[in-house]
């Protein structure tokens, strides 16, 4: 691809608009983005890193097909298990805006995996090779056999700036650096990118968000809705189907938690405690990831109707209108 093309394109995407709902699991964020796709002729692009995969329903809050209102993208494309990255959502994500707009509807970005966002919307290229599946297991071993502080000493002979932007036990993010040099990246160098915070479409980003303790008692609703809409019965078809490590990985929220009520007889109540808990958490860390996003704008929804939210999120988007650039 020519520079010529490449400027061409990030032209013609800087003309598509598209709107954000960003925030904190459990904050009614689905709820919000349909409500403002319905008035503006909107279709939903997710930007959930669990949504993606298929059978993963109840514990991913995926919303049933017969009560989607408007069409919904970038949910149940892999099979639980199946690798899935940032760079394959930056590429199927910008496929589903490009071809919402070439329908003539407004692509309405909505969900709470930070880097799914910004890989979407932001300016910054993941490294060659990015899109494949290649194995982390010589890397990952060098840890076991060595110790992470030996790997760590490893990537700074070879990029001293990326050791130095890497704690010597984040093991796993020292061996995705040591990847991207093998592809000839640098962590440092994308990270810089990453750091820039610049859109490739004309975006508006509305944070969804209400007073924690509220917050975190409609989580815990939640998660007890899930438990009552058969979130143990998924979680055991999963677990017949073969996807034992899919459910166990650490992002799995609500599903590892309760591999062991059904293997090792563990307490129920227990589980689902740890569960809300390991919700809330990424809650917060939701916030913390949003909030330091100046280009976000807030909406506390805590004392607010859906109707009212919908108007205000409305007004939020009425007043960043504005000709293309």
């Amino acid at each position: 691809m020519t520079g010529t093309t490449d400027a061409q394109t990030s032209h013609d995407r800087a003309l598509m608009r598209v709107i954000a709902v960003v925030g904190p699991t459990g904050a009614g964020k689905t709820a919000l983005a349909e409500a403002l796709a319905l008035r503006l002729g909107g279709e939903i692009v997710s930007a959930d890193s669990m949504q993606v995969y298929r059978r993963m329903d109840i514990g991913t809050a995926k919303a049933a097909l017969q009560d989607r209102l408007v069409p919904y993208h970038c949910i149940d494309l892999v099979d639980p298990g199946e690798q899935y990255s940032a760079a394959l959502y930056q590429r199927d994500a910008r496929a589903a805006i490009a071809e919402i707009v070439a329908r003539g509807a407004l692509p309405m970005l909505c969900g709470g995996t930070g880097l799914y966002v910004r890989a979407a919307l932001d300016s910054f290229s993941f490294p060659a090779g990015e899109l494949g599946t290649a194995s982390r297991d010589r890397y990952e071993a060098l840890a076991d056999d060595l110790g992470p502080q030996a790997l760590h000493t490893r990537l700074a002979a070879r990029d001293p700036d990326s050791a130095a932007l890497i704690h010597p036990n984040n093991t796993r993010r020292v061996v995705r650096a040591l990847e991207m040099l093998d592809r000839g990246a640098s962590y440092a160098t994308q990270a810089a990118g990453f750091a820039e915070r610049r859109s490739v479409f004309d975006a508006t980003m509305i944070g969804v968000s209400m007073d924690r303790t509220a917050l975190y008692q409609r989580i815990d609703a939640r998660v007890d809705a899930m438990l009552a809409s058969g979130l143990l019965e998924e979680v055991e078809r999963l677990l017949d189907a073969g996807y034992r490590a899919a459910l166990t990985a650490a992002q799995a929220i609500g599903y590892k938690e309760l591999v062991p009520v059904i293997e090792d007889d563990a307490d129920l109540g227990e589980a689902v405690a740890s569960v809300k808990q390991a919700t809330r958490n990424y809650a917060k860390r939701q916030l913390t990831w949003f909030r330091a996003d100046p280009r976000v704008r807030w909406l506390d929804v805590t004392d607010l109707s859906p109707c009212e939210a919908r108007e205000a999120a409305l007004a939020l988007v009425q007043s960043t209108d504005a000709p293309p650039r």
